[in-house]
């Protein structure tokens, strides 16, 4: 990878810095993108990713519709448990198949 932010994480304490830097100094720009291009370009991360990370958090404040953090998080776990179900049930699928073959094939005891 030659581009170096690609891939980079960034602290809560960053981001909460950055989405707060947005809302504060908002009114100083012609809109809210051209705050998030201007602070996203002191902090080092691209706009898409601060203007991501004010979506969000405008979420988690109430202020825009759709999934809190809390909720992705919860979302997020209950499909990874899903997923685990899932495979927990195909194997035992085909550990009872298999028992079920082998009970066929052994001979009748007399």
């Amino acid at each position: 990878m030659t581009d170096k932010t690609h891939g980079r994480r960034y602290s809560p304490e960053v981001r909460e810095r950055a989405v707060r830097m947005v809302v504060e100094h908002g009114a100083e720009h012609a809109s809210q993108w051209a705050a998030i291009v201007s602070i996203a370009g002191k902090i080092g991360c691209a706009p898409q990713t601060l203007h991501t990370w004010v979506t969000q958090a405008e979420r988690d404040s109430g202020k825009r519709a759709g999934p809190t953090s809390d909720e992705r998080d919860r979302i997020k776990a209950l499909e990874r448990e899903n997923r685990e179900l899932r495979q927990a049930n195909e194997i035992l699928r085909k550990a009872s198949a298999y028992f079920a073959q082998a009970e066929l094939d052994r001979p009748l005891k007399r």
